[in-house]
């Protein structure tokens, strides 16, 4: 008997997973990731770096706009995004499903932020994360640590 229940209960995961909707990450012609982070007590070039990651081409925000707002990319050279284009393999699937779109209190104490923003389809979503890794959750903490590599590889 325990094991008919036992059968029934697994069959009954794998077909409610099965319906589920299956959200992934993935860059294409209509799929781009941008990235950066801010920092609103900062002087300089360096305090807003916004890029935009395609499945061939990287681009840099030449606004440098602290909300995340009129964005305006100009083509980066073949080099930088190869030094990146890894990224779009390291982003947390998890954050797709998630319904927050904040997360801590991005540069609240002039630590900084990091802005993430993935196009699917024409379907538009935006994260800010503080950059505080106590104020965000654990999945984020890899992601967040290679965004902030990759913006250091980018400008270096």
């Amino acid at each position: 008997m325990k094991l008919k229940r036992l059968t029934l209960l697994v069959l009954t995961i794998l077909l409610c997973n099965a319906c589920a909707e299956d959200l992934s990450f993935e860059l294409n012609d209509t799929n781009y990731l941008v990235f950066g982070h801010f920092y609103g007590e900062c002087l300089g070039e360096r305090c807003i770096e916004t890029f935009k990651l395609t499945d061939e081409k990287l681009f840099e925000d030449i606004n440098d706009n602290y909300s995340g707002n009129d964005l305006s990319f100009i083509e980066l050279g073949a080099d930088k995004f190869e030094e990146v284009k890894d990224l779009a393999l390291l982003f947390p699937n998890q954050l797709l499903y998630d319904s927050k779109s904040t997360f801590g209190c991005p540069d609240c104490t002039d630590g900084g932020g990091i802005f993430i923003q993935y196009a699917d389809n024409g379907t538009i979503k935006s994260w800010r994360m503080d950059q505080d890794k106590k104020h965000i959750p654990s999945y984020l903490h890899n992601f967040v640590d290679k965004i902030n590599e990759k913006i250091a590889l980018i400008n270096d």
